[in-house]
C-alpha cells in the first residue's frame, strides 16, 4: 500500500509495509518508506528502529535517472549521456 500527497514544495509518497507470508509462514514489518520529491532532489527516509533515528538518502535528479535505468540493466559498468 502507498499514500501520494502533494505539498507546497514537494510531492510525498509513503510507502506502507503490510504483512506478508513468506517462506517461513510470516515475516515482521518493516518501517515505512518515505519518498519527499523536489525540484531538485529526492529524498528517502525510515526510521530504524535499532538506533531510534531516522534513516535518510539524498539522491539527485541525475543519481534517481541513473538508479532508475540500472534497475532494468544486467551487472556492469554504465554512464549515461545526458542531453
Amino acid at each position: 500500500m502507498f499514500t501520494i500527497e502533494h505539498d507546497f514544495d514537494a510531492t510525498v509518497i509513503t510507502l506502507i509495509d503490510e504483512l506478508s507470508e513468506d517462506a517461513a509462514g510470516s515475516r515482521p514489518l518493516n518501517e515505512d518508506v518515505v519518498i519527499q520529491s523536489f525540484d531538485d532532489r529526492i529524498i528517502v527516509e525510515q526510521y530504524d528502529p535499532d538506533t531510534g533515528e531516522l534513516a535518510q538518502i539524498v539522491l539527485t535528479m541525475e543519481q534517481l535517472e541513473e538508479l532508475r535505468a540500472a534497475l532494468n540493466l544486467p551487472e556492469g559498468n554504465y554512464r549515461l549521456e545526458r542531453r
